[in-house]
């Protein structure tokens, strides 16, 4: 812990969004040496607690780049916490299911293209092994004669 201080905001804009007064929390981490600051309206935390809250805060937005990246959620069927935690729940057990499949068959396939070929061929009746390597083959065999060139290289 290197500071932790009461700031009021001196510049026009700034005070016009929060007229309040502040507490700034500066924070050297130990492992990358690295000064952090903290803005914070909480008085009643220590400051330790605010310096854990804000870098764990990281981790969070992490796990949720990795959502965006990797479960297939195009769109929240309900509003309420328990809608969105059941539906981030579902796709964190597919997802799950689906490496527990491919480690188990042993295919040499990402996860991503075993989740793209499952959801082409839901409905098929066949071996997932065969629909991987007939259609998982033609994904890679496609051509980009359609695609546009966006540099003549």
């Amino acid at each position: 812990m290197r500071s932790d201080h009461l700031v009021v905001p001196t510049h026009a804009g700034s005070r016009g969004f929060y007229p309040e007064r502040l507490r700034r929390v500066r924070y050297t981490d130990p492992t990358t040496h690295t000064t952090l600051s903290f803005l914070t309206n909480s008085f009643v935390l220590p400051a330790v607690t605010i310096a854990q809250l804000y870098t764990a805060r990281w981790q969070i937005e992490l796990f949720f780049k990795w959502i965006k990246q990797h479960l297939r959620i195009k769109a929240f069927y309900g509003t309420s916490a328990n809608a969105v935690k059941t539906q981030i729940w579902t796709a964190i057990a597919v997802y799950v299911l689906v490496a527990i499949v491919k480690k188990r068959l042993g295919l040499d396939v990402s996860l991503h293209k075993l989740l793209q070929v499952l959801s082409l061929t839901l409905f098929e009746k066949m071996p997932i092994s065969t629909a991987v390597f007939d259609i998982g083959s033609q994904f890679e065999n496609m051509g980009t004669g359609n695609q546009l060139q966006l540099f003549n290289l």
